[in-house]
């Protein structure tokens, strides 16, 4: 096991995607993303109408974690503060208890309040303790569940809600390169 003082988190770039998707695959291997699903989120990551915030975790020249949120954008369907969701969160198997999933949760969470979001929403596999954990410390409920969500395994996704995301975190340190809520609109 490694500590995480030596890796550095950044905004995620198109040359990132081939790593990414290494352990992507790695990780995920039934229901991996491809690389246009990559392409397509990382083309609403930057400029003044940006609706997605991407981050990968480095240690030296190596992509050992990563991880996304979208938003709904300016404000949300009933014309309230908008919502966030978080779209993958992914850490290499050796970093694995080293507090680096922790780390890029926290960075979604700045994210979603510089995106001035009320609630951030996620779908967790029901088999993944492991992340719920770590969902449930960060003050995430469970609110439903999606039957079949991942596929092909057919496998079951809680649907889990945090309410007040600045709660949660203080956005006062933004990961070098990720830009605040003067870029995200």
């Amino acid at each position: 096991m490694t500590g995480t003082e030596t890796v550095v988190l950044r905004e995620m770039r198109w040359w990132d995607i081939d790593p990414v998707l290494e352990l992507e695959r790695d990780l995920f291997p039934e229901d991996a993303w491809s690389r246009g699903m990559f392409w397509s989120e990382l083309a609403h990551s930057r400029g003044p109408g940006a609706t997605r915030c991407y981050v990968v975790a480095e240690e030296g020249d190596r992509i050992v974690g990563y991880a996304g949120l979208t938003t709904s954008g300016a404000e949300g369907d009933d014309g309230g503060a908008p919502a966030a969701d978080i779209q993958t969160i992914a850490v290499t198997r050796d970093h694995w208890g080293t507090g680096l999933g922790s780390r890029l949760l926290t960075e979604l969470l700045r994210a979603a309040t510089a995106f001035e979001c009320a609630e951030v929403m996620l779908e967790c596999r029901v088999d993944n303790v492991r992340a719920q954990k770590l969902y449930e410390r960060f003050g995430f409920e469970v609110i439903g569940v999606r039957r079949g969500y991942y596929q092909p395994g057919n496998v079951d996704a809680l649907v889990m809600r945090l309410t007040g995301p600045s709660a949660s975190v203080t956005p006062a340190h933004p990961v070098n390169g990720v830009q605040g809520t003067e870029t995200h609109g």
